[in-house]
Parts: C-alpha cells; sequence; structure tokens
C-alpha cells in the first residue's frame, strides 16, 4: 500500500535537518513547531477492499511515541463512518529531534551557539552543520577572532599566535571559516578588500605571509647554468637584460629548456601568477607561455594575458594537439566558461577541447612533447633566436 509511513515523515524532518533548518531555527528562535505534515490516506475503495490493513495502519500511527495523529470522519457506504488519520503533527523542536536521533546533536549545538558572541551568530545562523562540525575547535576559533579583534593587523606570522590551544595547523585548516567570522567581527578600515580568498588570508587581515618566489634561469656560457630564486620583489626589482622570456609550467621543461641568446625561462605556478605582477619590466620584453593543451592551460593563458596583454603560446595549437593524438590524455575538472584573451587560432583549439568536438575531457600534457619539436618550434618563431651549442 502506497500510505504514508513513519519512514516518510522521518525522512521529511531528516530532510530539515541536512537542509540546516532546524538548528538555525534554534539560533533566530524562529517556531517550526508545532508541524503538521499530510498524510497519504486509504481510498474510500481501500477501506472495504482492505479494511484489516487499513485498522493496522491506523493502530500503528496511535501507537508512535513523539508523533500527534488528526483524524477525520470518512463516511462509507457499506461500512459506515470511520475515523481515518489524514495528517500528523509534531508538536515540538524537542519531538523531532528525537524522532530523527538528532537530539545529542542539537545539544552540541546549543553550546556552540552559547558561547558565541550576537555578532558572530549570523554565522551560526547561515551555517549550522558546519558549525556542528567543528564544535572541538570552536572555542579556539572563537579566541582567534577575539584576539585579532584586540590586535588588529598584527604584522606577525600566524605560527607566532600565542593562545592557548591555538596551533598554525589549526589556522591553516580552517582559514576560510576564520575569513567568514573575521568579516563579520572586524571593522572594515582593517581589512583589506583587495585580497580574497584562501590565498590572500594574511594579507587581508594583516598577517605576515611567507613571500613570493620566481623560480628563473638565465643562460651562463653554452646552458642554462644560473637557476635562481628570488622573492617576488627582488624579481621585480631586477629587470633582466634580456629579450626573451619564457614561461614553463612543467619542472623538467623548465630544467631541460634549450639556451637561448638574451633569454630567459620561468618556472610558472598555475593560475594566479602574482610572483609577476610587479615586474613591470616583462611588459617590454617578448613573452611567450608554454603551458598543457587542455582547457587549463588555456585558462592559464588567458589569465596571464589579463597582466601581459602581448605574451604569446608556444606549442599550444592545433597542429601539436594531433601530432601527439596518441598520447592523448583525460582532463579530470575541465574548464567550460568562455576565454576571452585567447587569439582565434587558441580559441579554436579550446573550443574542439571544450565541446569535445574530439573526445571526452581531452589533453595534451606538455612533457609528452618531443624535445626536438621545442627546438622547431623555437627555431620557428622568427625573433632572431640564437640556439647556442652545448660544449
Amino acid at each position: 500500500m502506497a500510505w504514508t509511513g513513519e519512514r516518510e515523515i522521518k525522512n521529511q524532518l531528516q530532510k530539515m535537518w541536512d537542509k540546516g533548518a532546524i538548528l538555525a531555527a534554534i539560533v533566530s528562535r524562529e517556531s517550526l513547531f508545532p508541524l503538521r505534515i499530510a498524510l497519504k490516506s486509504p481510498s474510500s475503495s481501500e477501506l472495504s477492499t482492505a479494511f484489516a490493513a487499513v485498522q493496522d495502519w491506523i493502530a500503528h500511527w496511535h501507537a508512535v511515541r513523539k508523533i500527534r495523529v488528526e483524524m477525520r470522519d470518512v463516511q462509507h457506504r457499506v461500512i459506515g463512518s470511520n475515523q481515518v488519520p489524514v495528517a500528523v503533527w509534531i508538536d515540538s523542536q524537542a519531538d523531532a529531534l528525537a524522532l530523527i536521533g538528532k537530539a545529542p546533536d542539537a545539544g552540541r549545538f546549543q553550546s556552540i551557539l552559547a558561547i558565541t558572541p550576537l555578532t558572530l551568530r549570523p554565522w551560526l545562523h547561515k551555517r549550522p552543520l558546519k558549525a556542528l562540525a567543528l564544535v572541538a575547535d570552536w572555542p579556539q576559533l572563537l579566541s582567534i577572532v577575539a584576539w585579532l579583534d584586540l590586535h588588529p593587523r598584527p604584522q606577525i606570522y600566524l605560527r607566532q599566535m600565542d593562545l592557548p590551544g591555538v596551533h598554525s595547523k589549526l589556522i591553516e585548516a580552517h582559514r576560510a571559516v576564520l575569513a567568514e567570522l573575521f568579516d563579520l567581527q572586524l571593522s572594515p578600515a582593517v581589512i583589506d578588500d583587495s585580497a580574497h580568498g584562501v590565498a590572500g588570508f594574511c594579507q587581508r587581515y594583516g598577517f605576515l605571509d611567507k613571500p613570493l618566489r620566481v623560480r628563473y634561469r638565465v643562460p651562463s656560457g653554452t646552458l642554462f647554468e644560473q637557476d635562481v630564486m628570488l622573492t617576488a620583489a627582488a624579481f621585480a626589482a631586477l629587470e633582466l637584460d634580456v629579450d626573451y622570456v619564457f614561461i614553463t609550467e612543467n619542472e623538467i621543461n623548465f630544467l631541460a629548456f634549450p639556451a637561448l641568446a638574451r633569454s630567459a625561462v620561468i618556472l610558472g605556478a598555475g593560475y594566479g601568477f602574482e610572483m609577476l605582477a610587479d615586474a613591470r619590466w616583462l611588459q617590454q620584453k617578448a613573452l611567450y607561455y608554454w603551458g598543457d593543451i587542455d582547457s587549463h592551460g588555456f585558462a592559464i593563458l588567458d589569465q596571464l594575458r589579463l597582466r601581459f596583454p602581448s605574451v604569446r603560446s608556444l606549442l599550444m595549437n592545433e597542429p601539436t594537439l594531433f601530432r601527439y593524438q596518441a598520447l592523448w590524455g583525460h582532463e579530470p575538472v575541465p574548464v567550460r566558461h568562455d576565454l576571452p584573451r585567447l587569439d582565434a587560432a587558441e580559441t579554436k583549439v579550446f573550443n574542439l577541447l571544450r565541446d569535445e568536438t574530439l573526445g571526452a575531457n581531452v589533453r595534451l600534457e606538455q612533457e609528452k612533447i618531443a624535445y626536438a619539436d621545442l627546438l622547431a618550434a623555437l627555431a620557428e618563431l622568427g625573433d632572431g633566436f640564437t640556439l647556442k651549442e652545448e660544449t
């Protein structure tokens, strides 16, 4: 029979829990109960054809604890008048929690709420289940928020924050949560709103962060012997005396990149390019980017052009893609949005990948391209490059 059973009622209450509605109501003091839930009851014909089953169903509802049954008088021409359940009532939050076994969790959430300042309670209302998952660390997280409120923009490393039970790994693990709490608690005047996300955490709230670094190589003699790593600030002030700069994502490609006259090669770091942002002298160089032929490779190129509009791609073209068809791999989570800063040829290849014209999530990683093809591509650039001969 398709009549509503106890499990369906519990499932509805569980959905309310899973959405965070019951815990959010504790924060806002909103009244969700008494809650009426309509039942799918036996039809008039079923009252006579399945009378015994109907009686068992009615008896079951009267036996269920924590639920109040709403009855309705149903007239039947054969069996006369009968009282049939049409709805159930959950009279209180406590009854709902008992039915789905969440009373202990709600108790833990109440303990979180009790120690949380009013300024931070909107976060509990918005993310109650997340807060419940953090119950063991919640007192320490609150102490971090309170400390920073008293010491705005402290200009220390996270490791130097000296609070009971607080260590840098705890802060690192919960940066996203702390950022939302800081934004609620701190004065806007002490928040650097130009920095966002986990990567911008330290800058946004005035902590010291490990400096961004740039790793690059320049020719010495006949090989790229000078492998140097500098802070981003030092690299920005360097202004290398070169004409050509190549950026490649793969470390082996970086190490094996051929020595070219008056050139440098930089090891990329995927998205962002914050480490190159202040190196304005790169705008005056012939800049090339060599990434994977996949949607993220083109998305990184598109993002790089936001900072360096004149950058050109290297070996990220249709002939290279098809030459290595036997070595195509699978890109786990492709980019699907438009990339407006690609040129026409790059856009064509990106669309072939994004639209899955060549198959699902096709990619060609740059390290699968033969070294001889790299040398040939450099020779074809026509910018006066001179490949130095190794001795």
